[in-house]
């Protein structure tokens, strides 16, 4: 995909080289716990980062409050670390460190770019999220980053964290290689902030904490393939901008991290009551479905059959 360079204005924060903070403030042990099967996690359920987090925190007695809910439960880091603080760095300097830390911030400041025009069209605030880049570990708003957690969004700090490690194991352990690859896990990642914005987060974690384990599982699904068809949206505003071949690298990397095809890889066997993000078929449908209309009103995974 033929992207602009990025944006010198947008938010960037740069946590490499710093060590990282695990200790989930006011999480008690669950924390400790949770911290501990991130590896396992992330080799199941892909790079689904938060939503995977408040389901597997909640098993295992956390509570489904802890890492969303307006920080209430879970305390934000007590010191934020900005891109000019951490090793000295700017979002110029930041983004420029190499190929793939360029390929996130073009991605994103086209992202950034895309929804706050559809926000204005629609007569809706729009407030720009924050890329951070850490390396192996950092800490986030939400508690520890990791880099086995894979690319996440937290929605305290609103911040979309990636250790851009995660791009060479999308193309090596996952086979979905190529640029478009990278930057729908970029755009699926907005997603989550564009859900943050219109309120459906809160909604779904509300509708979580009432239920069971399996419903809860459910709504989580929905909420991903709504983030796929929103990266879906994102590319087809910026249509001119693809190149042959795009849209199949895209499939591809949908298809590589469907709940079914890693459980039947992780495991032998697949579970779909423990589905978090959709099979492979749902990811790459709502993908192409955002693509195919460009409209995010034709996103609701909350109304009828997936």
């Amino acid at each position: 995909m033929r992207l602009d360079d990025f944006d010198p204005n947008i938010n960037v924060e740069d946590q490499r080289g710093q060590g990282g903070g695990l200790g989930f403030g006011g999480g008690g042990g669950g924390g400790g716990m949770l911290f501990g099967l991130l590896p396992l996690v992330f080799s199941r359920f892909g790079c689904g980062g938060v939503v995977v987090l408040l389901i597997v925190f909640a098993i295992f007695g956390g509570g489904l409050g802890s890492l969303t809910g307006g920080g209430s439960q879970l305390s934000a880091p007590t010191t934020q670390v900005s891109d000019r603080q951490a090793g000295g760095t700017d979002t110029k300097s930041s983004c420029t460190l190499n190929a793939a830390s360029k390929a996130a911030c073009n991605a994103f400041s086209s992202a950034d770019k895309t929804w706050a025009a559809l926000f204005s069209r629609g007569g809706e605030r729009f407030v720009q999220p924050k890329l951070v880049f850490y390396g192996g570990e950092g800490r986030s708003g939400c508690g520890a980053a990791q880099s086995a957690m894979g690319p996440f969004y937290c929605p305290s700090d609103q911040g979309i964290y990636l250790d851009t490690s995660f791009f060479d194991e999308l193309a090596t352990r996952f086979g979905a290689k190529g640029d478009f690859a990278q930057d729908y896990v970029i755009a699926h990642e907005f997603g989550h902030h564009i859900q943050n914005l219109l309120g459906t987060s809160d909604k779904v974690q509300q509708q979580q904490a009432r239920s069971s384990r399996a419903q809860g599982n459910a709504l989580s699904v929905r909420l991903e393939l709504q983030a796929d068809c929103f990266a879906g949206v994102w590319a087809a505003q910026n249509r001119d901008r693809m190149e042959p071949g795009d849209l199949e690298e895209g499939m591809t990397a949908a298809h590589a991290i469907g709940d079914d095809t890693l459980q039947q890889e992780a495991q032998g066997r697949v579970v779909p009551d423990s589905f978090t993000h959709g099979t492979s078929a749902q990811r790459m449908a709502w993908l192409k479905r955002g693509l195919d209309s460009g409209d995010p009103n034709q996103c609701d995974t909350f109304s009828g059959a997936i």
